[in-house]
């Protein structure tokens, strides 16, 4: 028997990228499945990308947070239902908000030590299909009919039922350790930043504006698959000014004077999938696939927002990218500065200020604006949470390929923050 050889890092390429546009939730996408969508989204990038031969993909790694019990094996479901090869592995993956670079970076990593050639990764996510959760104590009454061993003690188990029973458990935007919104969290550190309204409104402002010029300029035309009579993001609002944001009322942080967030700076609640496709450089050279770019640093962090300093501003519940950022950088010997282009994850305007802010306040050089989510981000896309990762994956892959001969550095950074006081971070670079 021959020895195995020694794993080697490789570099991976970052090939191409799809997504369905994104919804507003109970929208045109009401009663689209979490499989739904991501068959979609995958179907659209194995059709433009010629990947239905047998073997043509490794694996597929995606997810959900929102999830069905029926969707305990979504991955592979969806490979099932979908253009690609019914051969082909699949499995699930969940990091809340940071799903869809999770599992970009799991499959990175396969390519990276040579287990695999190709690799797509992504997510999807329904706020409008939510499960509804049985009813607590209606669950235990059933467990115990179930576990009745005559009609007699079925029928005395039954006779406990009654009309409370019957009210389901609604899912809520809260984290279970504290009981409050993701917002009231990002309220909490807005405050602790001191993070102003007309700030907050004029980044979201300009994401808007951004992301309207990118699908005039033709940008989103190879990203996004039309999907139930949308080829565009529904949440997408291409006359936003600060103006006309500065009169809507604060949602968020009503509990305190001054509150500053309001449903326009911040991401509202949103369907949609997204994928991408990885590779070596040898699968995508064999195919003729030029590489967008490369994955080539990636780091994760949590922090303690329950009992961590949450008052102060640097255990915030979405503050974790201001430390992996930080550990990623010094790892790879770069600073902020070498960087051509940042994608920040913007689930709330005031959380991405906040960040900015803790990056300087920790060291790094302060973020060119000019450079930040040129193509507009999550408040003018929407959020569907799984998503995100691998949209913004895709976007700034092919945003420095645009860029490959102007003398910029060629390299992105990528932040998203997530649920549970977790932050996924990303480095790509164009060679």
């Amino acid at each position: 028997m021959s020895p195995l050889k020694p794993l080697v890092a490789r570099r991976v390429a970052v090939v191409a990228g799809a997504r369905v546009p994104f919804a507003r939730s109970d929208g045109p996408y009401a009663t689209a499945s979490n499989q739904e969508m991501l068959t979609a989204a995958l179907d659209g990038l194995v059709e433009r990308h010629e990947l239905e031969a047998p073997g043509a993909v490794g694996e597929l790694v995606a997810g959900a947070v929102l999830k069905h019990s029926r969707d305990f094996n979504l991955a592979r479901e969806t490979v099932l239902g979908s253009e690609l090869d019914a051969r082909t592995p699949a499995y699930d993956i969940q990091q809340a908000c940071g799903t869809g670079l999770q599992a970009v970076i799991a499959a990175a990593n396969k390519i990276a030590l040579g287990q695999t050639e190709s690799a797509i990764a992504g997510g999807a996510d329904t706020a409008s299909d939510a499960p509804l959760g049985v009813n607590d104590d209606l669950r235990r009454l059933l467990l115990a009919v179930r576990r009745a061993k005559s009609p007699g003690s079925r029928a005395k188990a039954l006779a406990r039922l009654r009309p409370g029973h019957l009210v389901p458990e609604i899912p809520r935007n809260a984290e279970p350790r504290t009981g409050l919104s993701m917002g009231e969290h990002a309220a909490v550190t807005a405050r602790a930043w001191a993070i102003p309204r007309d700030a907050q409104d004029e980044l979201a402002a300009t994401s808007h504006q951004r992301l309207a010029a990118a699908y005039e300029s033709g940008f989103f035309e190879d990203l996004v698959v039309p999907f139930r009579g949308l080829s565009r993001d529904q949440n997408l609002r291409p006359g936003s000014t600060v103006e006309k944001l500065a009169s809507l009322k604060p949602v968020f942080g009503l509990d305190a004077p001054d509150p500053t967030m309001t449903a326009g700076n911040s991401t509202p609640l949103t369907d949609g999938a997204a994928v991408v496709l990885l590779a070596s450089e040898e699968w995508a050279e064999a195919r003729g696939l030029e590489p967008l770019a490369y994955l080539t640093a990636y780091e994760t962090a949590a922090v303690d927002f329950v009992a961590g300093d949450v008052a102060g501003g640097e255990d915030g519940l979405l503050m974790a990218p201001a430390y992996a950022v930080p550990r990623m950088l010094e790892r790879a010997g770069l600073g902020m500065e070498d960087f051509e282009l940042l994608e920040v994850h913007e689930a709330f305007a005031s959380q991405v200020l906040a960040t900015l802010a803790a990056w300087e306040k920790r060291g790094l050089a302060p973020v060119d604006r000019a450079r930040l989510n040129v193509a507009g981000s999550s408040l003018a896309t929407g959020h569907p949470f799984a998503a995100t990762g691998a949209r913004i994956v895709a976007t700034l892959a092919k945003l420095l390929a645009e860029r490959g001969g102007d003398g910029g550095s060629g390299r992105g950074l990528i932040s998203v923050c997530a649920a549970g006081g977790q932050g996924v971070t990303a480095v790509l670079e164009r060679t």
